[in-house]
């Protein structure tokens, strides 16, 4: 019996397998990775560089902060500004207090059918922005409209709900309130849900009454829960797009005219992408305001 021996000057070395226990972690990180940098860190530094342009494709031309001074002299960035923050102060504690009191009902012992009440709440908020849009600008007709034959038979007279700059306002917190309010009630109620019921029972012990149990255990427990509504309902307000858009196209007089639709007016309607990518960085720092606002008051 012969053996083979393999020839002098071509040794075997054997193959190593990019596909370890090591890198395995790393190859199912790699294709989120890559279409986070394609389609948000590209788009953010591609909208930073226009944003410090102007011009349109390839004839563009850098101009540095220009579009942020002209942001800050701008009536009309401002207009929006305070439109948007009026919005805010007067929607959002609405809807939070109609949230907190729906899932109070809901997580109530005393009501039947709950499941079915709490899909009937959260339902709302499954509608598309624009299909809602649409069924508020029916709703809200001078002439024709279902909230005005309602009014009507109470003796009020017909309301301009989309031709006021005053109802034009209101109109945009009813329909806000009428789709956000199931959503941050079904939040409240998974709150509601998890605080221990041994706690309610040793205060009732104590002869704690209903508001005193609220105010001293369901508000407390709560805390970490309306905070993250608050923050989350104002960053959606400070975006808010689509029920100005639908509804009055920012106006009349651009009195429901808000800072994203003001920046898709400068973008897609004067195609002046640079000075409305300053507006969106404009934007950005707001939201990051308000969320640096929701760390420090987690912290205490």
């Amino acid at each position: 019996m012969t053996l083979t021996l393999p020839r002098p000057g071509r040794m075997t070395v054997p193959r190593r397998s990019f596909v370890t226990k090591r890198n395995i972690p790393y190859l199912l990180v790699l294709p989120a990775l890559l279409g986070f940098m394609v389609f948000k860190a590209y788009p953010i530094l591609a909208a930073m560089y226009i944003s410090l342009t102007t011009g349109a494709g390839a004839a563009r031309s850098f101009v540095g902060l220009d579009n942020y001074v002209r942001l800050v002299n701008d009536p009309l960035f401002w207009t929006s500004l305070w439109n948007t923050g009026l919005i805010l102060v007067v929607q959002v504690p609405i809807m939070l207090l109609l949230a907190l009191l729906l899932a109070l009902g809901l997580n109530s012992s005393l009501v039947r059918l709950r499941g079915l009440w709490r899909l009937g709440v959260f339902m709302p908020s499954l509608t598309g922005l624009v299909a809602y849009g649409v069924m508020f600008s029916v709703i809200l007709r001078k002439d024709a409209g279902l909230l005005n034959w309602l009014l009507s038979l109470f003796g009020v007279d017909p309301i301009d709900w989309l031709g006021s700059p005053f109802w034009a306002r209101i109109a945009i917190v009813i329909a806000l309130t009428w789709h956000y309010t199931g959503y941050n009630a079904v939040i409240y109620l998974a709150g509601l849900q998890s605080i221990p019921k041994d706690l309610y029972e040793a205060a009732m012990v104590d002869g704690a009454g209903s508001a005193r149990r609220f105010w001293s255990i369901t508000v407390p427990q709560l805390r970490p829960i309306l905070l993250l509504t608050v923050v989350l309902s104002t960053i959606g307000t400070l975006q808010l797009f689509d029920e100005p858009f639908v509804l009055t196209g920012g106006g009349p007089d651009n009195s429901t005219l808000t800072i994203s639709l003001y920046l898709y007016q400068n973008g897609f309607r004067y195609f002046d992408f640079g000075y409305a990518a300053a507006i969106a960085y404009a934007l950005t720092l707001i939201v990051v305001g308000f969320g640096i606002a929701q760390m420090r008051m987690q912290k205490r």
